[in-house]
């Protein structure tokens, strides 16, 4: 039997979640699948402080990051983040054992693999799998026999920075993320979460971290009127009490019933992550990027504002204009996904 092994990172939830779901599509198809976590490929507690520092740097100081993402792509600071990488090589080694196929999906795992190529020391072949909408330098490496992007504008930034082959395929996105059969489904689903029947909803969503200017989101809802908050704040229990204290009636913490509960709502509010994007679209809902994060987050909001699959809005007023025209659209019923191989 054939044995893959997929690398990602439990920094937030986009590397893991598009990990899970090629797990879930290659077994499926027969296929042998270990998945390994970049982050315990580190020596020591290395890994774990890496995570930690990252959550704390977009908590905290979150204009940083996006200072530190322009620093890394610039060559010597992207090279001491390869080297970086490279601590997590041998790990990586062993895991890979008697693998026909390693498979990235965080970007400095990909670089880990790429050292191990450029030394001899990997036989299989490298799959680099980019989660986000845009592509950023040191997601790249020339040692990946295959780039597979999410759109045909990250597919160009990634031949850009050196990918030698890329295919562009549709977002990975798990099957409960379907649209809602009809208004009794959503009349179930709004029970089921407590949810009122009778107002369009806003589903307000910032990644498991919960992270970057959700309060001042929520308030900027609640003036304009038209949608009813309900927001999920993934692991910030402390962002959840704060909005509790607030008043505000909807609110979750951590929700294993994303796709449920996106088949409740009527449009979704996002700072710009890739996979909350996708599953939203899945799911039939009109999506918007508002009060984005740093770095990434901005990044992510111009290819999909330029692509014209999420508009990003930029103001408060924007905001209520856009909400209202997205519950004037209604669902999502088609995307076009287009799927290419270039060199």
């Amino acid at each position: 039997m054939e044995r893959v092994v997929i690398v990602s990172a439990r920094v937030g939830a986009g590397h893991d979640g598009a990990a899970r779901e090629l797990a879930r599509r290659l077994t499926e198809r027969g296929i042998r699948v270990s998945r390994v976590d970049f982050l315990d490929l580190l020596p020591g507690r290395l890994g774990r402080a890496l995570c930690g520092a990252y959550h704390r740097q977009l908590e905290i100081a979150p204009r940083s990051w996006d200072w530190l993402l322009g620093a890394l792509g610039s060559p010597a600071p992207a090279a001491a983040a390869r080297r970086f990488a490279a601590l997590a090589a041998p790990g990586l080694a062993e895991a890979a054992g008697d693998t026909q196929l390693v498979l990235s999906t965080y970007p400095l795992a990909t670089h880990a693999a790429a050292r191990l190529r450029a030394r001899g020391r990997l036989e299989p072949a490298l799959v680099a799998y980019l989660t986000d909408p845009s592509v950023h330098r040191l997601c790249v490496s020339r040692w990946a026999d295959l780039t597979i992007a999410p759109n045909e504008i990250a597919a160009q930034q990634a031949r850009a920075f050196g990918a030698v082959r890329t295919l562009v395929t549709p977002p990975l996105v798990g099957p409960a993320f379907r649209p809602v059969t009809g208004t009794a489904e959503r009349a179930r689903l709004r029970l089921a979460h407590g949810l009122p029947a009778d107002r369009p909803l806003a589903l307000v969503v910032s990644g498991s971290w919960g992270v970057g200017e959700v309060e001042r989101t929520v308030a900027d809802l609640v003036t304009d009127g038209a949608t009813e908050p309900v927001v999920v704040c993934g692991r910030n229990d402390a962002l959840r009490a704060r909005l509790e204290r607030a008043g505000l009636r909807h609110v979750f913490g951590w929700v294993d019933t994303m796709a449920d509960l996106m088949r409740a709502c009527d449009v979704v509010v996002q700072n710009a992550g890739g996979l909350t994007t996708s599953e939203a679209l899945a799911t039939g809902l009109p999506v918007l990027t508002y009060r984005c994060l740093p770095g990434h987050g901005r990044a992510n909001a111009a290819v999909l504002d330029q692509d014209g699959t999420v508009p990003w809005v930029r103001s408060p007023d924007g905001l209520g204009e856009a909400v209202r025209a997205a519950l004037a659209t209604g669902p999502v019923t088609s995307m076009a996904w287009p799927v290419e191989v270039a060199g």
